[in-house]
């Protein structure tokens, strides 16, 4: 017997078997093919707006994805750089081929994991637990089970009006498992994705094209990366036009997507190329990023042109835009729609209501892209582990993180279409930021064992640091001068919005002991202390919700005041406290004192 079975090898299912495993677990991980482990089916990049600060959280955890993204990147650049702090966010263009070897390597080499390749088709269910899992191949028991299959989950792949059963391109998709999920009670959603078709290098003309660098220097993800000199590749900018639109307008009529073949909820925020032209048909262009797949290979993706028309649409549509004008497509793009489990059905901890011991992680829970994937892996994979070792639950709250935020929105408000991480999803994102994900949530991650003492050090030190250098700051005053009209602290010039910790060294000749690596920390705290404060004052009030528990079995129909609807959504949600139940759509303020008066109640206050 296994303590933790984990149904899956893409990024949410390498990190849920990889924590489980590094906090002492026996873990047992199923793939349909060893070979496909940390697979970059789509895009080959990490990050990104709102999903830089997911990786930077899952490495300060002690996740895996960050420390793969160095290792692999080819291309490293902040985005939103000349915006403020809260938004900024990294990202890096990865070598997949590099990507997939040093995921399956790393799961390989860890000692209380175990790889197999089978398929699952049904989970075993024991008194309402989850006891283990029925592979095509064997029965397989164990304390606690994972599902984190991605878009495999009766996957159905379109090109054009054909369509294939596949969880990927030329990859057979899971069967067998939606339908065991739908007997034990699961509500069951379809949710649709896309790919673009991918282009031989060399065959396109970049002389057309405009070129897009990295930083000098580059900034990694991992707060565990040191001397970080990667070599960097660019990537090119090219545009649809009007030619573009007009062929894929003529071929509507064999799109799935406008036929009705697909009748799944597409990636509102990430939309094929038939659906800009639709939408957003005043459009004369819409951008497209060629990015290299690795150095070893010649796969350019054409980012911006995900697509599911039939294979000489495709041809069409690519040889109109400039620099692709003799391009030759390497593999046609697809549209794929999958099974997806109502995500409301699952606690904060990622545990199922149904089935206790069930842990559900990624896209089967309704989200898109591997870094929302690998977080909920990596929450999943903890708290899996946590329940084996009967311990107390790792839940991380909105103001502690943006996994909490991704986890949170799934619990209480669900999605009906593909979740899509965004800083502007984050009330509190002033304090969530990329630069303290590591003195945020590494004492969570050394508390689990998922990160070793020195590492730990490595954290308490650059807390120290960051506050020694703030205290300087506010210690230190310089006297008037032809420079500044009056005596100030050093805090106090730092404030002005036009002076930086550089000016402070280059215009005012201070001489500044702070370590290089909390600088920016350093600077961000001092220039946004008042905003801060403010957002540490609006986390107290969340919190003080968040701190009143509510029974987990909690009757409410027998609550007087409370509306019907306010009772059915309670019982179907079972909140954890009364924060999250004033996040549940419908829940009123006054439902919520109502609630607050029936605790005091029953708790004899």
């Amino acid at each position: 017997m296994k303590d933790v079975i984990v149904i899956g090898a893409g990024h949410a299912g390498i990190e849920a078997a990889c924590a489980a495993s590094r906090m002492g677990c026996s873990v047992l991980m199923l793939t349909l093919n060893k070979g496909t482990i940390g697979t970059m089916s789509c895009n080959p990049a990490i990050g990104g707006v709102g999903k830089g600060q997911l990786v930077k959280e899952i490495d300060a955890l002690g996740g895996r994805m960050g420390r793969a993204a160095d290792v692999c990147g080819i291309q490293f650049r902040i985005l939103n750089a000349s915006k403020g702090a809260a938004v900024q966010s990294s990202r890096a263009q990865i070598d997949m081929y590099q990507y997939n070897r040093y995921m399956t390597e790393l799961t390989a080499g860890l000692k209380n994991l175990e790889i197999k390749e089978a398929q699952a088709i049904r989970l075993i269910v024991d008194d309402g637990r989850v006891a283990g899992v029925v592979t095509d191949k064997e029965e397989i028991h164990a304390k606690a089970a994972v599902v984190a299959t991605g878009t495999f989950l009766d996957g159905l792949i379109h090109i054009g009006l054909k369509h294939t059963s596949g969880g990927r391109l030329n990859e057979p998709a899971a069967v067998g498992l939606g339908d065991n999920l739908r007997k034990l009670g699961f509500n069951i959603l379809r949710f649709k994705t896309g790919t673009c078709p991918r282009l031989d290098r060399r065959t396109i003309n970049f002389s057309k094209t405009k070129a897009q660098y990295g930083d000098e220097p580059p900034k990694p993800f991992s707060f565990s990366t040191k001397e970080f000199k990667p070599r960097q590749t660019p990537c090119y900018i090219t545009y649809t036009n009007l030619k573009t639109h007009q062929i894929i307008r003529d071929n509507l009529d064999r799109s799935p997507l406008y036929t009705g073949k697909i009748k799944s909820t597409g990636v509102r925020y990430c939309p094929s190329i038939e659906d800009k032209i639709v939408k957003f048909a005043d459009k004369e262009r819409h951008q497209i990023f060629l990015e290299p797949q690795g150095f070893d290979t010649d796969e350019i993706y054409p980012n911006g042109i995900s697509t599911s028309l039939p294979e000489d649409a495709q041809t069409g549509l690519i040889h109109s835009i400039e620099g692709l004008e003799e391009a030759k497509i390497m593999r046609f793009g697809y549209g794929i729609e999958h099974d997806v489990v109502e995500p409301t059905q699952i606690y904060p901890t990622l545990e199922t209501k149904l089935v206790k011991n069930l842990y559900n992680a990624g896209q089967i829970n309704g989200t898109t892209g591997y870094e929302e994937a690998a977080a909920q892996g990596l929450i999943a994979g903890i708290n899996a582990a946590l329940r084996v070792q009967e311990k107390e639950p790792l839940v991380l709250d909105r103001a502690s993180s943006y996994i909490g935020v991704l986890i949170d929105d799934l619990t209480t408000k669900g999605t009906n279409e593909p979740y899509r991480m965004f800083t502007s999803r984050v009330e509190y994102r002033l304090i969530l930021r990329e630069d303290n994900a590591d003195t945020r949530l590494g004492k969570i991650g050394y508390d689990l064992g998922l990160l070793d003492k020195k590492e730990y050090e490595i954290v308490k030190n650059k807390i120290h640091n960051l506050e020694k250098g703030i205290k300087f700051l506010k210690d230190t005053r310089l006297k008037a001068s032809d420079k500044l009209k009056k005596a100030m602290t050093l805090e106090e010039l730092l404030k002005r919005p036009e002076v930086s910790l550089n000016d402070l060294e280059s215009v005012y000749g201070v001489s500044l002991s702070i370590p290089e690596n909390v600088r920016a920390g350093v600077e961000i705290e001092v220039k946004y202390s008042g905003f801060i404060q403010r957002q540490f004052k609006d986390v107290e009030r969340f919190k003080n919700l968040e701190r009143i528990k509510l029974p987990a079995e909690m009757d409410y129909s027998g609550i007087n005041g409370l509306s019907r609807e306010i009772k059915e959504k309670l019982a179907k949600f079972k909140p954890l406290n009364l924060g999250q139940a004033s996040r549940i759509s419908g829940v009123t303020p006054a439902a919520i004192s109502i609630l607050m008066v029936y605790l005091r109640k029953i708790n004899g206050a």
